[in-house]
Formats: C-alpha cells, structure tokens, sequence
C-alpha cells in the first residue's frame, strides 16, 4: 500500500515535470517566433559592432568585446539595451575618431608635404610616412590597404598621432614641423 502511494506520488510529480517542460518547450518556440519577428534588431547591433570597430582600427586602438549574448537571449527588452549600447559606442568612436587630438598639426604639415594619394616612392601619402615608418605604427592598415596613399587622409593622421605617442613626436617632419611652430 505505501509503495503504491509512493509510486502515484512519484508518477504525479514526474506527470508535473513533463507539463512544466512542455510549457517551457512551448514558451521557448514563442520566444524564438518573437525573435523571427524582430530580426533587424540583430542586424542593427551588427551594424553598430561594424560601425565601432571601423573607427576603432582607425584610431588603432583595441577593438570593444563583445559576448554575443543578445542572440541566445530572447528578450527585446534586452536586446534593445545592447542595440542602444553600440550605438553609443558608435557613435563615440566616430566622433573620437574624426578628430585626432593633433588634427591642426597633421593638416599644417600635409600643407608642406605631398598630396595625401601621393604614390612617389620613397614617401607615401600627405604626411610622407616611408615603408618603415607605416609598418611600424600602421602595419594593419599596410596589410589591408598597402601603402599610405591608398590610406584615407583620418588614418595617415591617426599612424601619425600613433608615433607622435610613442614618443617621436613631430620629429619625423623636421622641416615642416619647424615651418608649422611645432618644434
């Protein structure tokens, strides 16, 4: 008698289970139904990831992590929160990027140098950097896009603030850095 009540007691919470793992079961398509609803959501956090990257290797600095968490979690309130965070992001690394701290100083000695799609060797680009001064401070850009001239004129600036910090200063443009009052 007592393991017949044992075992009905048993069958009734496994039968509990079952019914709490169906609903679970049922509440997960939905949430993935919701997320087929919503997918420009992750294609705007996508967006937003790309956009901050972009800047960020202009600037040559770390690329922002990222979990990846807004595509396993189903909620929208969740993944607008990320979406949002990017943005900001984004947003940031453009405005960051687009004025390098030196930007006055960079522009002043491109006027006494080359064209920024200056292709004579042995000095590429508007601020006239050689092979040796853009694998040194710009080796990624010099992978994807080879030599300066083909480098846009923020990211010859940024290689330039790149060696301005670490400690070269305006020095690699001795003369137009004198014509400029910046040594």
């Amino acid at each position: 008698m007592r393991l017949a009540a044992v075992f009905l007691g048993l069958s009734g919470l496994l039968a509990g289970l079952a019914g709490l793992l169906a609903s679970a079961g049922h509440a997960g398509s939905a949430t993935h139904l919701g997320a087929r609803v919503r997918p420009d959501l992750l294609a705007q956090i996508d967006r937003y990831q790309a956009a901050t990257w972009r800047w960020q290797r202009v600037m040559g600095v770390r690329l922002t992590l990222t979990v990846h968490s807004a595509r396993t979690d189903p909620s929208l309130r969740y993944r607008r929160w990320v979406r949002d965070l990017w943005r900001r992001r984004a947003l940031s690394a453009r405005r960051h990027a687009l004025n390098p701290p030196h930007r006055w100083a960079w522009l002043c000695i491109h006027r006494y140098e080359g064209s920024w799609t200056d292709g004579g060797a042995p000095y590429y680009g508007g601020l006239q950097m050689d092979i040796g001064f853009q694998l040194t401070y710009g080796r990624s850009l010099f992978r994807r896009k080879g030599t300066a001239n083909n480098w846009t004129p923020l990211e010859q600036m940024w290689v330039a603030e790149k060696a301005h910090r670490s400690g070269r200063g305006f020095y690699p443009w001795p003369n137009s850095a004198r014509y400029c009052g910046l040594i």
